[in-house]
């Protein structure tokens, strides 16, 4: 019985796998056929695999939503092509659609630089030469390989108004000014500020590791001038360590902002009042998923795709004003 239910599974891999092989042995016999050396030829064969994966389920997926997003889709039926009717109806007279830009390019405009700051903080801490330093190394990165789905469970716990963890530290206090603990899912003023905390918890994670690598890079000789130049601690992190990892701070901002505004597992477990706005893959995830609107998901999706791509650029169109490579010329 359990062969039965599982033998057409397999045999599709099989046949998957087949034609990979097939293809990775047609590339090579045409190369070496055209004159090509056998060790590029066979390079070529090893990476078909990535290539055939990439062309298949992340090259024509981003090509068919481009084309979904402009027609009238609900998975059921044929696409109708509708032509801008989507964006059209999106940025006029879909009530979910501002709230949800706010509330999510305010959460990355927030969360981003906290979280640069904060994992540059630690990295800082755990850059010095102290006993039983790879075991704080360890504690400080095991938040960030929790399941993300428990992670946003047990948040939701945290926060909870009444038997939560954090409204009960924060009692005592409140008290002292005839306040309420705050609704922090339930109240549209509380909602974004609850996902910032949230998105504190993961600042000792892969962040840290870069930037402690980072500082691991910066040349000692520049340290020991500095120092010799009467520098203070401060004054050699800001003029010496803060310049010689900006390059690592680029790169961590522009991951951070296309990493914050896909905001979802998090968003998608932790049910918010509606007044406070939907995240936009949540908003996403709505339309294609539970209307089984997917043409108007798609649109949604480009619009979400464009934003970060703007972004994005004007990230790196600052990079020349702040960004110090050692090498560049100037």
């Amino acid at each position: 019985m359990v062969l039965q239910d599982y033998l057409p599974t397999l045999l599709r891999y099989i046949t998957v796998a087949t034609g990979i092989g097939f293809t990775m042995m047609v590339i090579y016999t045409g190369l070496r056929a055209l004159g090509v050396r056998g060790e590029a030829a066979t390079g070529y064969a090893l990476i078909m695999p990535w290539v055939l994966g990439f062309l298949i389920w992340t090259a024509f997926p981003i090509i068919a939503s481009l084309y979904l997003s402009f027609t009238d889709y609900n998975v059921i039926q044929s696409p109708k092509w509708v032509g801008l009717k989507n964006y059209i109806r999106i940025f006029t007279k879909d009530i979910d659609f501002w709230p949800a830009i706010r509330i999510t390019v305010m959460y990355a405009f927030f969360s981003v630089p906290l979280g640069i700051t904060g994992s540059l903080l630690v990295a800082v801490l755990l850059n010095t030469d102290i006993r039983g330093l790879g075991l704080y190394r360890t504690i400080y990165y095991l938040p960030s390989i929790l399941p993300a789905v428990a992670t946003a469970l047990l948040w939701r716990w945290v926060f909870n108004p009444d038997a939560g963890l954090l409204n009960n530290l924060l009692q005592p206090i409140l008290r002292l000014f005839n306040m309420s603990p705050p609704n922090w899912f339930g109240d549209a003023r509380f909602v974004l500020p609850a996902f910032i905390i949230i998105s504190l918890w993961g600042i000792a994670g892969s962040n840290m590791v870069i930037f402690l690598a980072a500082l691991k890079n910066v040349p000692r000789h520049l340290y020991e001038a500095a120092e010799i130049d009467g520098a203070n601690a401060w004054a050699r992190f800001r003029s010496v360590t803060l310049p010689m990892i900006t390059p690592v701070i680029f790169l961590q901002l522009v991951m951070g902002v296309i990493g914050a505004l896909q905001i979802f597992t998090v968003a998608a477990f932790i049910r918010a009042t509606p007044a406070a706005g939907k995240f936009m893959n949540v908003l996403i995830y709505q339309a294609g998923f539970q209307q089984f609107r997917m043409g108007y998901a798609s649109a949604l999706a480009w619009i979400l795709f464009a934003l970060i791509m703007a972004l994005t650029l004007l990230v790196f169109q600052s990079s020349e004003g702040w960004v110090y490579y050692e090498a560049a010329k100037r």
